[in-house]
């Protein structure tokens, strides 16, 4: 059965990405389970660093993501000669992103003195960010490199170097959290230590994965160096930005939550870093499946069958929200057991479980909106897909979200569940419009054979 042969094609390429990622994505379950079985303090200290330093993560992922669709288009026209350079213009991209990436996240160490936060909890998780964002420069390394790995359909080496790096990361954690071996107890700070280190050993690896695997001897990136490319640095720019945007938009939604939050207690951001940890591991499963459908589509789209290419999104997108229904089931049933896994704290366990309900909702319709998104970007789509963000979470989620959770208006004061309810709102519109252009854009590449 076709179709059935393509879900089989996505999964084989995306259950390696989905391994590694939700690997990469455990650092931070790790961090999070043992600063709070130190204390609520340092879960809400991690929390609070996290909520600032991930916003600043995925907006990177996001510029840094264009190298996957380009250099995907380019396999599928066999065009192989063009793929190291194209690689060497985003790694240069990358690292001049992650400097900024620096300078932006010290700039921000006073906020936390602002937002209502105890004196000792700002003062952990000013020194969390500034720890952690030394590893800005190794995740853009290792980033695109694993787009130009994947564009070859080589995503094991993803799943192989995160999961290493995630049981380095439990030892480390250990050790600087807290102050075994004759190391000082650092509690979240170092939760930051132990992350950064690992992030530069996954850089390290990387490097030295394909400077020896022969797969990438036809494309290898680093054989001949060369200077920077003006045309090439405005084509990733072009395609990277509104995609960087669309991170950043989403992100810093939840983050901004968080930082909203603060004013409501130890005990709410601790539970409240807990159903939006948990639910950053569930979402790794269709941000994987949407990973490979970039993939996919986009060697699909180079080669010139738009009708394979709209077969191959209409596929995943239904083998996304089979697995969103049964990672949303699975949290509604064991909340209460999730919560536990993070804190023995039972104020904390009690409000975590009740959010986690609500995050068992919102798995579904997260996880179409980010499959959906993922096969646009095949077609080199951002600019729509962008607007619909920017609609879904600055205009309709976060809005509602306050209004729910303080009781302005006519809304009563819901307290953290309003924003996660109000998410669960705005997700749901993200997905069916994102959709529905979908529908639009391909039947159009379908007719005129253009693809964006």
């Amino acid at each position: 059965m076709p179709r059935l042969q393509d879900v089989k094609a996505t999964w084989i390429l995306a259950w390696p990405i989905m391994i590694g990622q939700l690997a990469q994505t455990g650092t931070g379950f790790v961090d999070a389970v043992m600063a709070g079985h130190l204390s609520a303090g340092d879960l809400a200290a991690v929390s609070v660093g996290t909520s600032i330093w991930s916003v600043m993560i995925v907006t990177m992922f996001g510029l840094l993501i264009a190298i996957s669709p380009m250099a995907s288009q380019k396999v599928g026209a066999k065009a192989w000669h063009e793929i190291p350079s194209l690689t060497q213009q985003a790694l240069y991209q990358g690292l001049f992103i992650a400097l900024i990436m620096m300078l932006i996240a010290h700039s921000l160490l006073p906020i936390f003195t602002h937002i209502g936060l105890a004196p000792d909890v700002a003062e952990k998780g000013s020194r969390f960010l500034a720890v952690i964002s030394w590893g800005f420069p190794a995740v853009a390394i290792a980033r695109v490199l694993y787009g130009y790995s994947s564009c070859l359909n080589q995503t094991k080496p993803m799943m192989v170097i995160s999961i290493i790096a995630l049981v380095l990361n439990i030892p480390a954690n250990y050790v600087l959290i807290y102050g075994e071996w004759g190391f000082p107890e650092l509690g979240a700070v170092g939760c930051a230590w132990a992350t950064a280190m690992c992030m530069w050993f996954s850089a390290i690896m990387w490097i030295i994965w394909i400077r020896i695997s022969p797969i990438y001897r036809d494309t290898h990136p680093f054989r001949h160096i060369e200077g920077l490319r003006l045309q090439t640095q405005k084509q990733l720019a072009k395609l990277a930005i509104p995609i960087g945007i669309m991170f950043f938009v989403e992100s810093s939604a939840f983050s901004l939550i968080a930082l909203l939050l603060a004013k409501l207690g130890t005990t709410t951001v601790a539970s409240h870093q807990i159903a939006l940890n948990f639910s950053s591991l569930t979402f790794m499963i269709p941000l994987a499946i949407s990973t490979a459908l970039t993939v996919r589509v986009g060697q699909a789209v180079g080669a010139g069958d738009f009708k394979l290419a709209r077969f191959i999104g209409e596929t995943g997108i239904y083998l996304g929200f089979i697995l969103a229904i049964i990672s949303g089931c699975m949290i509604i049933l064991f909340r209460s057991t999730i919560a536990a896994w993070y804190t023995s704290d039972p104020a904390v366990i009690l409000l975590a479980a009740k959010l986690l309900l609500l995050s068992g909702f919102f798995q579904f319709s997260d996880a179409t909106q980010i499959v959906v998104a993922g096969v646009l970007r095949g077609y080199k789509s951002t600019r729509m897909p962008l607007m619909i963000h920017l609609t879904a979470f600055w205009v309709i989620g976060i809005p509602l979200g306050y209004a729910l959770t303080f009781g302005v208006g006519p809304f009563s004061p819901q307290g953290p569940a309003g924003y996660w309810l109000a998410l669960v709102i705005a997700l749901t519109f993200a997905a069916i419009a994102l959709y529905v252009f979908f529908r639009r854009i391909s039947v159009r590449a379908l007719h005129t054979g253009i693809s964006s």
